[in-house]
């Protein structure tokens, strides 16, 4: 059975705009998302400062983990997306 994770969803309604041009210019002046962003700010504001590769990194050991001969028979997505297009 192969590995799947869902990481948890936050949405955030009714944003002031000025709070978001604030998020944007700091995301950007930072070069990350403004998920990356909203995630680096609220962590750090519950000190929780962590690593910001560690999640890139455990995704890596999971991807490791995941068993190659039942990926192998999947088919191609370059074939897939190729025959998509073409309809």
């Amino acid at each position: 059975m192969p590995h799947t994770e869902c990481l948890p969803l936050l949405q955030i309604r009714d944003l002031p705009e000025p709070l978001y041009r604030k998020l944007a210019a700091e995301a950007a002046k930072e070069h990350r998302s403004l998920s990356q962003q909203a995630i680096a700010l609220l962590a750090k504001g519950l000190d929780m400062e962590a690593d910001p590769k560690a999640r890139r990194r455990e995704a890596l050991r999971k991807a490791a983990l995941i068993d190659r001969r039942q990926t192998r028979n999947l088919p191609d997505p370059v074939k897939l997306i190729r025959e998509d297009r073409n309809r």
